[in-house]
């Protein structure tokens, strides 16, 4: 079953992936409904320690009540200090995938190798200041890497462009791996993500302030696609030129 939603996730991409941090609550199961027939076609889930982050969130329950009330593929990011702990619990919850922080683990690619054990999609996450270059060889074992665009946990931050470059570069090394951006992804930010590589696009209040999700997630998938058409003229100039 992880294989196939690990293979879902993959053939979604590029898409976008609503953040349930910002969702109604008290009415989950409506709120996964309206988003499904939205569109959207994994969820994404903030799990906070409230000591990793300061910020505190949910934990098994929550995905054990999503995974009850959809067959969409659950991306469940551990912002929190101990992500080994926790993962068989989540895994048997109904994760999916499971991320964890390389700034959370003493050794990412001994956290990468037990998370793959349970048989689950894993990732890596790199907060903006964060270097890519200690973790290369834990990269091999993952099979996305999350590149954070705000500091992780920490709300109403501007988008920090280094999380481009980021992209660009994991891209140009690991042409299979998936590739994911967190953090003040709206109608601008998402067609920079998606030019510098991105496939997997995490959005909160640009969908959950919105009035209409339908309306919210076509317009951040036109923005997707206006990167691609700009790629695909840019490139037509180029032969022009030639």
């Amino acid at each position: 079953m992880a294989t196939a939603a690990l293979q879902a996730i993959r053939d979604s991409a590029p898409a976008v992936l609503p953040s349930l941090l910002l969702c109604d609550f008290g009415d989950l199961k409506g709120e996964v409904a309206e988003l499904s027939a939205a569109g959207a076609r994994v969820l994404h889930l903030d799990v906070m320690d409230g000591n990793f982050v300061p910020n505190l969130t949910y934990g098994m329950p929550i995905v054990e009540g999503l995974r009850r009330h959809t067959a969409l593929p659950l991306d469940v990011h551990l912002m929190i200090s101990d992500p080994l702990a926790y993962a068989k619990p989540m895994v048997d919850a109904g994760a999916d995938m499971l991320t964890f922080h390389v700034e959370a683990v003493r050794d990412p690619v001994e956290t990468a190798g037990k998370l793959k054990d349970l048989g689950v999609g894993v990732g890596i996450a790199f907060n903006p200041d964060t270097p890519l270059e200690p973790c290369r060889e834990a990269m091999a074992l993952v099979d996305m890497a999350l590149v954070m665009s705000v500091e992780a946990g920490f709300g109403g931050q501007a988008f920090n462009p280094i999380a481009l470059e980021k992209l660009r570069s994991l891209r140009q090394d690991y042409p299979d791996l998936l590739l994911e951006i967190d953090g003040g992804i709206d109608v601008d930010t998402i067609s920079l993500a998606r030019a510098a590589g991105c496939d997997l696009f995490v959005v909160g209040s640009a969908i959950f302030r919105k009035d209409s999700y339908l309306a919210a997630i076509a317009d951040l998938n036109a923005g997707i696609q206006a990167a691609a058409h700009s790629d695909s003229t840019l490139g037509l100039q180029r032969e022009d030129h030639s």
